[in-house]
């Protein structure tokens, strides 16, 4: 190795992993449009609350947008999650992409119409988180048969830079293309950009669930996959083309997802340890507070607190190139949420603003962590029959945590104060995930090597 090739492989260890990207034509278009359709309906998610308001003038409209996508996500989430472990994943993805698809073109027509009516604005909103319940449990579950186990940590840093991207880019974009073009121009480019996730699921293998079957591999398919896809214990040796593949049962029941979950205590852990940090230390609800209290700050002063950790989480994303060395699976989550909530704790107790983006910055760092190490469990750990219940329960964790988090907070502001909420709450995020890795320890014994559920 020469002296210049040195810095490359540094840069490697420290910056995103691309193999995914390069080893995967299949995973390198589906995170393509994922991307950027996650960009597209950040710029949409923004356009409809703009046009909400302009009709109505009032933020308690504003705010039903929000509780029109979380009743759908939390009932259709583990429906939806039953479904990808009973039919061709493709084919639910594909279904589910059409219809985001065509509820982005109905915002359109209606812009476009002039159709005035907050009513169908709350409809189609409620739709596309239905699409989005359907279509994320078999989006998540084909990743572990397109890549190799070793891959599944970058795999998840590269959708951590997805999320975070369209949750940053998408809103700026939406506000100054409806600033100069208005609504239809906006819900335009959701529409076109949307084809991208279209064509990606389009162009994948079929993907019935593995029953676990003792099936011979096709080789009269083209091999499209990565090799290693399959994923320890159940799920080896299934392929996802051909003849051969593994025939799923008539029903896949929620249930029995649920009753697997129970009994499996590395997976309950993420879980867990995933609802601590959003459920005692999550201070977003009070920065409108805290912006003026604080910082004596304006509407502007709420913003960068908003936006600071999805930019530490985007950073943590950008910087995620070690995470595929790191074994200990269990070890690295809970420091991480513990991390998360000291963080929190520490924001708490500065009243200086720059100081304040700093740690807010490195909690999302933090959770960005979590989040790698957190999914790459549930998809090396899960049999490939499960893996569409278990991401279904992963949506509504993730959906009804941060609100749940919400009420906390409020709760506790009203009868304390702001800084009671929020340092108390990181506290207590850091004591309670501690406390769940003491009575369960297998957890931070858990080796990547050897996924145990």
């Amino acid at each position: 190795m020469t002296q210049k090739s040195k810095p490359d492989v540094h840069r490697t260890r420290i910056f995103a992993d691309l193999t995914p990207l390069r080893t995967s034509p299949d995973y390198r278009r589906l995170w393509f449009g994922n991307t950027v359709s996650w960009i597209g309906q950040g710029m949409t998610s923004l356009a409809v609350s703009l046009q909400v308001y302009d009709l109505t003038g009032s933020a308690f409209s504003v705010g039903l947008i929000g509780f029109c996508s979380l009743v759908p996500l939390v009932v259709f989430g583990l429906y939806g999650g039953a479904v990808a472990d009973t039919m061709d994943r493709r084919k639910l993805g594909l279904g589910s992409s059409t219809g985001s698809f065509l509820l982005s073109v109905a915002l359109l027509v209606s812009a476009v119409a002039g159709v005035e009516q907050v009513g169908l604005l709350y409809a189609i909103v409620a739709l596309q988180a239905v699409c989005f319940a359907l279509n994320s449990p078999a989006r998540s579950s084909m990743i572990p048969r397109l890549l190799p186990p070793e891959q599944l940590p970058a795999a998840n840093a590269l959708s951590s830079l997805t999320s975070t991207t369209g949750t940053l880019v998408g809103p700026m974009l939406g506000g100054v293309i409806v600033g100069w073009w208005g609504y239809r121009a906006a819900y335009t480019v959701d529409a076109v950009t949307f084809t991208a996730s279209l064509y990606a699921m389009w162009r994948l293998p079929s993907m019935l669930p593995d029953r676990g079957a003792k099936v011979l591999p096709d080789t009269t398919a083209p091999d499209t996959t990565a090799p290693g896809e399959a994923a320890p214990g159940e799920t080896g040796g299934a392929s996802v083309t051909g003849p051969g593949r593994a025939q799923p049962r008539e029903r896949a029941s929620v249930l029995e997802g649920l009753r697997f979950l129970g009994t499996r205590p590395n997976l309950r852990m993420t879980f867990f340890s995933d609802l601590c940090a959003m459920v005692l230390a999550s201070p977003k609800a009070l920065f409108p507070v805290v912006a003026i209290v604080w910082y004596h700050g304006d509407a502007r002063t709420t913003g960068l607190l908003v936006a600071a950790p999805a930019f530490g989480a985007l950073l943590g994303g950008v910087c995620s190139g070690w995470l595929g060395r790191v074994r200990r699976h269990g070890l690295a989550v809970v420091c991480a949420v513990a991390c998360w909530g000291a963080a929190i704790a520490a924001f708490g107790l500065t009243r200086q603003l720059w100081l304040g983006i700093v740690f807010l910055a490195l909690a999302g760092c933090a959770d960005t962590f979590s989040m790698v190490f957190r999914g790459t469990m549930l998809q090396a750990a899960v049999p490939d029959r499960m893996r569409g219940r278990l991401q279904g329960v992963f949506i509504v964790v993730v959906a009804g945590g941060p609100r749940l988090g919400d009420f906390l907070a409020g709760s506790v502001s009203d009868l304390a104060s702001p800084g009671v909420a929020v340092t108390g709450g990181g506290l207590a995020c850091v004591v309670a995930v501690l406390l769940l890795a003491l009575k369960w320890r297998g957890f931070l014994r858990y080796d990547a090597r050897n996924p145990q559920p």
